[in-house]
């Protein structure tokens, strides 16, 4: 497998994670609600722990952010220059109605921007992983890792959305962009598309947190495309006490001007 050394071992947790999801996958599992009303299922917990005890064998001096341990404050978090940023199953509410499309992410943040990145979609044993230096990869199943781009601007436009979650800017936005084909899908797989070539364009205006968009925003990157927030600003992490991230835009081919769409 081509790929940094450093990310073999995390590949191996998210496979792990991906494991613990699916036997949960197969089974009659229970759902209940946090306290933000946000679905959780012990598929969730079987990941974290996967994960958390999988990165703290790794390197214990790197601390840990993960979606179900995320009540650490920011008069701590704030010292850190280096973390990991981890979702144990993005898209629950895909999980949930057994759709396939949810994710294992476990990202890297460094001085506030993902530095590399890794994507697990269990039901397909796909990985998409990312960093800096090495560029965006995919792996299917058993396959060779395959270098993966953005790609030009194309027209149609295509144009990925949330499946679970969708809202009034969003709907405002479409028309802007015609012609355009519309993808509906789940979690973090909307920017692995846009990473590998396969849609332009991913608006997000509805409420997400920094742990739903930090690994996949490095393969994004890594891939030659962007996330931004409205005003054109990198999506950053880790500079405030709360955890949600505002509303961006992840785009293929950073040359163009995606924020001209926004002009009413």
């Amino acid at each position: 497998m081509v790929s940094s050394p450093d990310l073999q071992p995390i590949f191996d947790i998210a496979k792990r994670a991906g494991a613990a999801i699916l036997d949960v996958y197969a089974s009659q599992f229970e759902v209940t609600d946090k306290e933000d009303r946000t679905p959780l299922t012990l598929a969730d917990l079987r990941a974290h722990e996967v994960i958390t005890k999988g990165l703290k064998e790794l390197d214990a001096s790197i601390p840990v952010l993960s979606e179900e341990a995320s009540t650490i404050p920011y008069a701590e978090r704030r010292a850190w220059s280096r973390y990991w940023l981890v979702d144990p199953l993005d898209g629950t509410r895909e999980f949930i109605s057994r759709n396939g499309e949810f994710t294992v992410n476990i990202a890297l943040i460094e001085e506030h921007l993902p530095v590399a990145g890794v994507v697990y979609v269990p039901v397909r044993d796909t990985l998409y992983f990312g960093t800096r230096e090495g560029g965006a990869w995919r792996v299917i199943k058993h396959g060779e890792a395959e270098r993966i781009s953005v790609s030009a601007v194309q027209r149609p436009l295509r144009v990925v959305g949330s499946r679970s979650h969708r809202d009034a800017d969003f709907a405002k936005l479409l028309p802007k962009l015609e012609p355009c084909d519309l993808v509906s899908v789940g979690s973090s797989i909307k920017f692995c598309l846009v990473a590998e070539g396969s849609a332009d364009f991913y608006p997000r205006f509805g409420p997400t947190s920094e742990w739903d968009t930090g690994a996949a925003q490095a393969v994004l990157e890594a891939a030659g495309g962007a996330v931004v927030t409205l005003d054109g600003r990198p999506l950053r992490y880790n500079t405030k006490d709360s955890l949600l991230n505002p509303s961006f835009l992840a785009v293929g081919d950073p040359q163009h001007d995606w924020v001209r769409y926004l002009a009413s």
